[in-house]
């Protein structure tokens, strides 16, 4: 019988340095999808602070810490990272395990703005995008959930089957702006 092997969507490929800026793999312990129901919306943002430590994020939002965070992703929905969503959240919304599903990367280091401004359709300077901002955007061909999590460092989503692709033209994005400096 076959044996598998545990891999992260980017094992191989990443880290990457070019220049200033880096692009490495995050490995969240979890990747929860949360839609609250139709009109409970204060309650399922009461219920996932008193369980998660964190409120449902509004729109292009993320709240919580670095360790563990909710990400809007969407019109009435988000994803929460790095920690355990107890079943009983359940009352308030819709729960889905999204764990394997998703890529996750950091690209930090100055200049990295200017990385993604070739890649994305969105003003991502940082006068326009604050950290513990969110978007849903189109990167190059893909979607893509960006959220600025420091200064100087986004944070990328991005469906696990375009994990290579991503790290790829997001590599190459970085090259160019390595050489205009």
């Amino acid at each position: 019988m076959a044996e598998l092997i545990a891999k992260t969507p980017c094992d191989g490929l990443l880290p990457i340095t070019s220049e200033t800026v880096s692009l490495t793999e995050l490995t969240p312990s979890a990747i929860t999808s949360f839609m609250p129901y139709k009109g409970r919306e204060k309650a399922a943002s009461t219920a996932l602070k008193k369980a998660c430590g964190m409120a449902l994020p509004g729109p292009n939002e993320a709240s919580g810490t670095e360790g563990a965070r909710a990400i809007w992703s969407g019109r009435g929905q988000c994803f929460i990272l790095d920690t355990g969503v107890p079943a009983d959240l359940a009352t308030e919304g819709a729960i889905t395990d999204q764990s394997d599903a998703w890529a996750v990367m950091q690209l930090a280091g100055a200049g990295a703005q200017d990385v993604l401004a070739r890649l994305v359709p969105v003003d991502l300077r940082l006068a326009a995008f604050k950290p513990g901002q969110t978007v849903r955007t189109e990167m190059q061909h893909m979607m893509a959930s960006i959220t600025r999590s420091g200064d100087t460092s986004f944070d990328i989503m991005v469906m696990r089957s375009f994990a290579k692709t991503a790290v790829h033209d997001l590599h190459e994005a970085m090259k160019s702006v390595a050489a205009r400096g």
